[in-house]
């Protein structure tokens, strides 16, 4: 899934294309495992897409989108729970994959730290449980709330549920007055053989594997259900606390031990990485015998007061590592080969495999990509898999490390059906008949029809009233499919949702008199759409479900320029300079082509692009394109997306339409922080002796400063150690305030 081109031989224009790829990929895949239960891709196709990802981002810095996988934690809570703000974050692990993975984690820690490799520096070694995650909040010994992870920071109140498993105390004593102990809710295998069995015999769905049906039974919306249901619970971290467990990660899991918890006995202490990998193996080799799934081992920190040195990155602890077990291997046939379309257009094929059970779980779908992967290379030409196509009747090698959907690894040809024909991908939209084209550089085809597409119309109007968006309180996917398809009250754009109640009005109250409806569900979805009247300019534009402007994007447009109508000013005035970009693009990509047809690599610099585009352009349109991509997450990619989305006559008159039924389009809020950095931006350079670059770092960020890595006019404050070089002399040319390392300190209070 991650695809077959080397980061290194990638153009600049090809890595945007991948790594806006990737991002659909890991989004769904974040929806349908954490979201849905129903995973969609195996583990280690996923870690394949971050690490690819990753990787890309770490060539192509500039590159990075505002919606990028590596900010983003699981998938948004279920509509049907009751949501809780988690008071702590929880987060992601990052992954290692190999023993060189593990010792660079070791040595970036003692990087970070300042630490030599002489200095004494332990870890903790523990089994990686494939389950559901759960925060249970304690307070005063007693359980009070019991919530999943959902998107790290906000998840669903299952506390109900919870209560019916044994392994988790209903009280404990001698606990701090606040204790969040958070750990795994798993099925043993044994308990999941003879759950499916009840199943079948009572004619009800079996499960797929232990960590579904564990999560579905926590899940439940009857407490009676998941009492049924025999799930067990580790406890192996915490949240918000009242008071230290202990000063060890080691010690604190002993506490929740001896607090009545159920821990696991694999846990070890190791002294660096060679103990580590050595407990590594002894888990990896016991795994069969284990009687519960595991797909890896987490390495930690061990002392807590370095934990806290250490802290976060935006979706993951600095402190911790999964180092991920192999992927496993089966063969199947391929029976078919299906094409899904996405939001945006995108024709995802889909293979539909003959069901194979794969380390244990049943497996019968995978993600094929593209056109180009399914015929055997790279969107460069470049053979994968030896250049041997896939064709349907194959007999195909598919590999997965936990989850259901595989990926094909290889093809048996000597096994090919006589008469196979190559699959010819489909040029027009399997769901409307438009044309379905691939632009130059795009490994994509996408369906030309836009709001005329069923498929994309649906998948907008999904993401339009999803949590990040609007919100709209009883108005979910199945609403939203059940509108569209309605030939009375019709919901095909998002306007259409804010005129419900007065067609409804003229159709009699239709709504109430449903099966499924009433007037109190008509009533209160009524109401919920009137109070999304007023709705804040970042929810307004990531609802749009422009390509590439995710929810991060929205709110650094939103920032930048405060209104509605100034963002539309904008980008109407710099059209003929988005215009004139695009043109430079690709002659960029033609100058790439032809360099790579003589052997030799071309080098066209962003610098060259700016000014080729700048030809002939009004310089009215060049100011205001040259700040719309200078704004904060912004880019040239992205902004050829918002211009071209606000230049079609069709997404253009459907977006004025919604707008025309808002009461108010409102601003962002301005920060509250006191703190003296708080929205300034601030570049640190020379060496700091009392603290690491990265501590500094962190500690900037979390007094609500942007930290950036070159000055310029929007540098706020320059802090200089000794040998500043440029950058000091740019600040001073600048006028830039700029102070030492000591009046850093002071001024954030921590001399």
């Amino acid at each position: 899934m991650s695809g077959g081109i080397a980061v290194e031989t990638l153009s600049e224009a090809e890595a945007r294309t991948e790594l806006a790829r990737l991002a659909n990929e890991i989004a769904r895949a974040n929806t349908a495992y954490h979201g849905e239960d129903t995973p969609e891709i195996s583990d280690a196709d996923y870690d394949a897409l971050k690490a690819r990802n990753a990787a890309i981002e770490a060539a192509f810095p500039h590159l990075k989108r505002s919606d990028s996988p590596s900010e983003q934690v699981g998938a948004s809570p279920s509509e049907a729970f009751s949501k809780v703000t988690h008071e702590q974050r929880m987060l992601s692990l990052g992954n290692a994959f190999d023993a060189g993975e593990v010792a660079e984690f070791n040595a970036r820690i003692r990087r970070y730290l300042g630490l030599g490799p002489e200095s004494p520096l332990t870890y903790t070694a523990e089994p990686k449980i494939d389950g559901l995650s759960l925060s249970l909040r304690y307070e005063n010994g007693r359980l009070t709330q019991a919530a999943t992870r959902g998107d790290g920071q906000v998840g669903e109140n299952v506390t109900a549920n919870a209560r019916t498993i044994d392994d988790i105390p209903e009280e404990i004593s001698d606990a701090p007055a606040l204790l969040e102990v958070r750990g795994e809710v798993y099925m043993s295998h044994a308990d999941f053989a003879a759950l499916n069995v009840r199943q079948t015999e009572r004619g009800a769905k079996t499960f797929a594997n232990p960590r579904n049906a564990a999560a579905g039974s926590l899940r439940q919306l009857d407490a009676t259900i998941t009492q049924a249901r025999p799930l067990r619970f580790f406890a192996y971290a915490w949240g918000a606390l009242s008071e230290p467990l202990a000063e060890t990660q080691m010690g604190a899991i002993d506490r929740l031990e001896a607090l009545g918890f159920v821990t696991n006995d694999m846990t070890r202490l190791c002294d660096g990485p060679k103990e580590m990998l050595a407990h590594y193996e002894t888990i990896e080799q016991a795994r069969a015998t284990l009687g519960y799934d595991i797909d890896g081992v987490v390495y930690k920190v061990n002392d807590l007061g370095l934990q806290a040195r250490l802290g976060y990155r935006s979706t993951t602890p600095r402190w911790a590592v999964a180092h991920k077990f192999p992927a496993e291997l089966a063969w199947t046939r391929l029976e078919a080969i299906d094409i899904q379309v996405g939001r945006t257009g995108a024709l995802s094929p889909v293979a539909r495999l003959a069901p194979v059970t794969v380390g244990g779980v049943v497996v019968s779908n995978a993600t094929l990509h593209n056109e180009d992967y399914i015929a055997g290379r790279d969107n460069k030409g470049m053979e994968i898999r030896d250049g041997k196509d896939i064709r349907v009747g194959d007999w195909v090698q598919v590999y997965r490390a936990g989850d259901v959907i595989p990926k094909i690894a290889d093809v048996d040809l000597a096994k090919r059906p006589e008469g196979a024909a190559p699959y010819e991908f489909p040029t027009v939209c399997p769901e409307c008949g438009s044309d379905a084209t691939r632009e130059e550089g795009d490994a994509i085809r996408r369906c030309t029809g836009g709001l005329i597409c069923p498929a994309q119309a649906v998948e907008k109007l999904k993401h339009f009233v999803s949590r990040a968006a609007f919100d709209i309180e009883g108005l979910g996917a199945k609403q939203v499919e059940m509108f569209h398809a309605d030939d009375i009250l019709p919901v095909r754009e998002p306007a259409d949702i804010f005129t419900l109640r007065a067609r409804d009005a003229k159709n009699v109250a239709k709504l109430a008199k449903r099966d499924g409806w009433g007037e109190t569900s008509a009533g209160n979805l009524f109401q919920a759409i009137e109070d999304k009247r007023e709705i804040e300019m970042s929810r307004l534009l990531f609802a749009l479900g422009i390509r590439h402007v995710g929810e991060i994007a929205a709110q650094d447009l939103a920032r930048h320029y405060q209104s509605w109508e100034a963002l539309t000013f904008a980008l109407d005035t710099a059209r003929p300079a988005a215009l004139a970009r695009r043109a430079a693009d690709e002659a960029a990509d033609a100058e790439r082509r032809a360099a790579a047809e003589d052997g030799r690599r071309a080098r066209v610099s962003e610098a060259r692009a700016r000014a080729f585009a700048a030809r002939d352009v009004p310089d009215e349109s060049a100011a205001v394109w040259d700040d719309l991509i200078a704004a904060d997450g912004i880019g040239p990619v992205m902004a050829l997306s918002l211009s071209d989305a606000f230049a079609n006559p069709d997404e253009r008159g459907a977006i004025e339409r919604l707008v025309a039924e808002l009461r108010s389009i409102l601003p962002p809020e301005t920060r509250a922080d006191d703190s003296p950095v708080a929205g300034k931006t601030v570049v640190f350079t020379g060496s700091l002796e009392k603290m690491t670059r990265a501590e500094a770092k962190a500690r900037a960020e979390s007094l609500g400063a942007k930290v950036s890595g070159s000055v310029s006019a929007k540098t706020d404050l320059l802090v200089a150690g000794p040998g500043a070089g440029s950058k000091a002399v740019k600040a001073a040319e600048l006028g830039i305030e700029t102070i030492d390392e000591d009046g850093w300190l002071s001024l954030i209070g921590d001399a």
